[in-house]
């Protein structure tokens, strides 16, 4: 079992920045992949960026460039700088966490594992 919570959201004019938090607690986890997705109002769950944990990363194209991943497997924590945002960046944002094999790191059945999400508003 693997409990995740995020915080960091909130309100940031377009062009600002962020950066969200996951601490995760439970079983070793430097053995799971981690990811953020996030969902808009009346829209699914979109994958945004994830890092395996070997370490490697990736993104979605809309975020390239804008968005960073990052993990502390000592902490138990997982970070996402978010920077030059826009107000299509909007959403609700989940950490996810998963095991090292089974669906592609996009893919929103790999992750058995959620928070409850923060809350991110891009005002234009």
């Amino acid at each position: 079992q693997v409990q995740l919570v995020e915080s960091g959201g909130g309100l940031v004019q377009t062009g600002g920045s962020l950066r969200l938090s996951c601490k995760a607690s439970g079983r070793t986890f430097s053995a799971y992949d981690m990811a953020w997705f996030r969902q808009a109002p009346g829209k699914e769950r979109e994958f945004v960026a994830a890092i395996r944990r070997s370490g490697t990363t990736y993104y979605t194209d809309s975020v390239k460039d804008r968005f960073s991943i990052s993990r502390d497997n000592v902490n138990y924590m997982v970070y996402l700088q978010m920077n030059s945002l826009k107000p299509e960046d909007t959403a609700v944002y989940y950490c996810a966490a998963g095991p090292a094999y089974g669906a592609n790191y996009y893919d929103v059945t790999k992750y058995g594992w959620w928070g409850q999400g923060t809350q991110v508003t891009v005002s234009s």
